[in-house]
Protein backbone atom coordinates (compact mmCIF):
# COMPACT_ATOMS: atom_id res chain seq x y z
CA UNK A 1 0.00 0.00 0.00
CA UNK A 2 1.49 3.22 -0.82
CA UNK A 3 2.22 5.86 1.82
CA UNK A 4 -0.41 8.16 2.71
CA UNK A 5 0.68 12.00 2.97
CA UNK A 6 -1.40 14.38 4.79
CA UNK A 7 -1.40 18.22 4.73
CA UNK A 8 -0.30 19.94 7.89
CA UNK A 9 -3.90 20.77 9.14
CA UNK A 10 -4.66 17.49 8.80
CA UNK A 11 -2.21 16.08 10.79
CA UNK A 12 -2.97 18.53 13.56
CA UNK A 13 -6.55 17.71 13.48
CA UNK A 14 -5.56 13.66 13.43
CA UNK A 15 -3.11 14.22 16.26
CA UNK A 16 -4.75 16.87 18.44
CA UNK A 17 -2.54 19.22 18.45
CA UNK A 18 -1.93 22.65 17.53
CA UNK A 19 -0.59 23.05 13.92
CA UNK A 20 3.28 24.62 15.02
CA UNK A 21 3.69 21.19 17.11
CA UNK A 22 3.45 19.52 14.05
CA UNK A 23 6.10 21.71 12.67
CA UNK A 24 8.29 21.19 15.78
CA UNK A 25 8.26 17.63 15.78
CA UNK A 26 8.99 17.67 12.01
CA UNK A 27 12.02 20.12 13.28
CA UNK A 28 13.22 17.97 16.14
CA UNK A 29 13.14 14.47 13.59
CA UNK A 30 10.29 13.03 15.15
CA UNK A 31 8.11 13.53 11.72
CA UNK A 32 9.90 13.06 8.12
CA UNK A 33 8.78 16.44 5.92
CA UNK A 34 8.00 15.50 2.16
CA UNK A 35 8.07 18.01 -0.21
CA UNK A 36 5.26 18.44 -2.70
CA UNK A 37 5.57 22.17 -4.46
CA UNK A 38 3.78 21.43 -7.20
CA UNK A 39 0.22 21.06 -5.53
CA UNK A 40 1.12 22.32 -1.93
CA UNK A 41 1.52 26.25 -1.45
CA UNK A 42 3.94 25.32 1.05
CA UNK A 43 4.72 22.35 -0.15
CA UNK A 44 5.17 20.06 3.14
CA UNK A 45 3.31 16.65 3.59
CA UNK A 46 3.71 14.24 6.59
CA UNK A 47 3.12 10.49 6.37
CA UNK A 48 0.21 9.34 8.53
CA UNK A 49 2.07 6.65 9.54
CA UNK A 50 4.36 8.14 11.43
CA UNK A 51 1.74 9.88 13.55
CA UNK A 52 0.16 9.10 16.19
CA UNK A 53 -3.85 8.85 16.64
CA UNK A 54 -5.71 11.57 19.15
CA UNK A 55 -8.39 9.72 21.49
CA UNK A 56 -11.62 10.90 20.32
CA UNK A 57 -15.41 10.37 20.77
CA UNK A 58 -16.77 7.79 18.79
CA UNK A 59 -19.85 9.23 18.01
CA UNK A 60 -18.78 13.22 18.04
CA UNK A 61 -15.52 12.90 16.85
CA UNK A 62 -14.34 15.46 20.01
CA UNK A 63 -11.21 15.74 21.36
CA UNK A 64 -10.75 13.57 24.57
CA UNK A 65 -7.00 13.27 24.44
CA UNK A 66 -4.51 14.35 22.60
CA UNK A 67 -1.65 12.21 20.73
CA UNK A 68 1.61 11.65 22.43
CA UNK A 69 4.55 12.91 21.06
CA UNK A 70 6.09 10.51 18.58
CA UNK A 71 9.84 8.90 19.20
CA UNK A 72 12.58 10.59 17.42
CA UNK A 73 12.96 8.59 13.96
CA UNK A 74 15.80 6.07 14.30
CA UNK A 75 16.17 5.86 18.01
CA UNK A 76 15.01 3.13 19.59
CA UNK A 77 13.36 3.10 23.13
CA UNK A 78 16.53 1.80 25.95
CA UNK A 79 14.57 1.29 28.31
CA UNK A 80 12.38 -1.48 26.23
CA UNK A 81 14.72 -4.25 26.83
Amino acid sequence: MPEQLITEDLAAYWTGRPATTIRRWAAEGRLTRHQDHGRRKNGVLYSLDELPAAERDADTRALIAPAPTPPILGQYDLLAA
